[in-house]
């Protein structure tokens, strides 16, 4: 593993689905309690150095649900809490931050996201979030394909369970970009 090196005026922050009605579940192998310190400290760090900051969170609603077949579907209540969608209040949106609202896992399709950041002329995106192998992973895929450069803060990223973060980490996200810790990432940023 080599140092990491960030240039601060092509590197944005993507944080996925940090919001209320995800973040307020048990994860692992980090609490849903450790990720949001986490991931707030990125975010106070990237805002102090006036680089983009991209908050994502998912909006369900009936008519826009992905109804694809599937042999397990996420349980869910049957009416949402009308704050499900809301940013925890750790990361609460300022006005230099983009927010992107997603209808599915990942945080670029059918959305402005690969738009916004390429506007700004970033290469390299931070990525963190809940959960490991769903939202994050999604978004890093696509980030891969479409050609960023990536940087994953570990321990800013949970899923529910333990082995499917581990392996999210180690068969998936080491290959398409750099996995690091928060303290890694502060340091690289100055």
């Amino acid at each position: 593993m080599t140092g990491l090196e960030i240039t601060q005026s092509r590197t944005a922050l993507v944080v996925i689905d940090l919001q209320k009605g995800i973040a307020g579940r048990p994860t692992h192998p980090h609490s849903a309690q450790d990720v949001v310190k986490n991931a707030a400290l990125l975010v106070q760090a990237f805002r102090k150095h006036a680089m983009p900051v991209f908050l994502v969170h998912v909006i369900h609603a009936p008519e826009t649900m992905l109804k694809v077949q599937s042999d397990e579907s996420f349980p869910r209540p049957p009416v949402l809490p009308p704050n499900w969608s809301d940013f925890v209040p750790e990361i609460a949106p300022v006005p230099t931050d983009i927010v992107i609202a997603k209808k599915q896992w990942g945080a670029f399709y059918g959305t402005d996201l690969d738009l916004q950041l390429r506007r700004r002329g970033m290469d390299t995106i931070v990525l963190c979030g809940i959960s490991t192998e769903y939202g994050v992973e999604s978004t890093a895929r696509f980030a891969y394909e479409y050609g960023f450069q990536q940087v994953f803060a570990e321990d800013a990223m949970a899923s529910s369970v333990a082995e499917s973060h581990n392996a999210a980490v180690t068969y998936i996200l080491k290959r398409i970009g750099r996995v690091r810790k928060t303290a890694e990432i502060l340091k690289a940023i100055g």
